[in-house]
C-alpha cells in the first residue's frame, strides 16, 4: 500500500474519532474546590422578574483560581427548556461548584 494513502487514512480515522468524542462532551463541568467560599454578601440585589426572562441571583463562582462575585442577571428564556441554577455545596472537606445552565447543556 502506498505510504501516503496509509498516512492519510490514519489521519482521517483519528480526526473522525476526535469529532465523535467532541460531540458527546459535556458542556457544563462540576468544579471541585479545596477552599470554602467567602461569607454570603449582606445585601444581594435580586432583579425584578421580567417577561421572557429568568432571573439568576448574584452569587460566588469559581474562576479557576479564586472565588469571584457574579452579579445577578437576566437570562432569556428558551422555550421547552429548563434553567438549572448554579450550585455551590460542601461535600466533606471540599466544595463543588456548578454554574447555571440549561437542561440540554449537561
Amino acid at each position: 500500500m502506498n505510504f501516503r494513502i496509509l498516512v492519510t487514512t490514519l489521519m482521517l480515522a483519528i480526526g473522525a474519532l476526535g469529532f465523535v468524542a467532541k460531540g458527546h462532551a459535556a458542556r457544563v463541568i462540576d468544579l471541585e474546590v479545596g477552599v470554602a467560599p467567602p461569607p454570603p454578601r449582606a445585601e444581594v440585589v435580586i432583579p425584578e422578574p421580567r417577561e421572557g426572562y429568568i432571573v439568576e441571583r448574584g452569587h460566588y463562582g469559581w474562576d479557576g483560581s479564586r472565588y469571584v462575585w457574579i452579579e445577578g442577571q437576566y437570562i432569556p428564556k428558551r422555550e421547552g427548556h429548563e434553567w438549572r441554577s448554579y450550585t455551590l455545596e460542601q461535600r466533606g472537606d471540599r466544595w463543588h461548584y456548578r454554574p447555571g445552565h440549561w437542561d440540554d447543556d449537561d
